[in-house]
């Protein structure tokens, strides 16, 4: 989607200001921007055509039925209490990452992100955590929580990377941590960055690989 057509889409209160062009650790390119009501047919084929192990990090099981309502929910925010990122291949011009974060209370926000299989490994989950945690931070978000599974050991890392998790709980094979955020969190600025957005660490917030 062109910056025209989603100049026409965007909703009012549009958050403009995040969009970035990161260089990912593999010299990749993506584009990360919040994301619009019309990503949802995008968003839908992702969920209906996504592998077992996408789905199975994603939703800690099998996904909810696609419905519009589903959609519309997902796709449809006020980017304050509820906040999305999608990256976007600019080769192919498709979808290749989601990053979230809902209120579940107070000021604090449980975050989820899934990534395309061929693109992990190589930054982009961090670099869409590093941006919704400017984001929440600056809506007076002052702590992410999420869970994982426990053998996800990509997952684990980056959270052990970011300094630990204030709280951990296991059960039935579910990781769940709680991080507190850096109120006043430093992050890529606008254009090109190298390095999935090489910037200081907002508080200890965790990605998902």
């Amino acid at each position: 989607m062109d910056q025209i057509q989603q100049q026409a889409d965007s909703p009012p209160g549009y958050p403009w200001a995040y969009r970035r062009l990161v260089t990912l650790h593999d010299g990749r390119r993506v584009f990360i921007r919040p994301i619009l009501p019309s990503d949802a047919p995008e968003l839908a084929e992702a969920i209906k055509t996504a592998d077992a192990d996408t789905l199975r990090r994603r939703f800690l099981g099998g996904p909810p039925p696609v419905t519009p309502e589903l959609l519309a929910h997902l796709t449809t925010i006020d980017y304050i209490r509820r906040f999305a990122l999608v990256a976007i291949d600019p080769a192919s011009q498709r979808g290749v990452a989601i990053a979230r974060y809902e209120p579940v209370g107070g000021n604090v926000a449980e975050v989820a992100i899934a990534v395309s299989p061929d693109w992990r490994h190589a930054g982009l989950a961090s670099a869409l955590l590093l941006l919704l945690a400017k984001a929440a931070a600056e809506r007076d978000i002052h702590t992410f929580t999420g869970s994982y599974l426990a053998g996800n050991r990509a997952v684990a890392a980056l959270i052990e990377d970011a300094d630990g998790p204030d709280g951990q709980l296991i059960e039935q094979g579910i990781t769940e941590f709680s991080v507190a955020l850096d109120r006043d969190p430093e992050v890529v600025g606008h254009g090109d960055q190298t390095g999935a957005g090489g910037a200081q660490r907002p508080g200890n917030a965790p990605g998902h690989a």
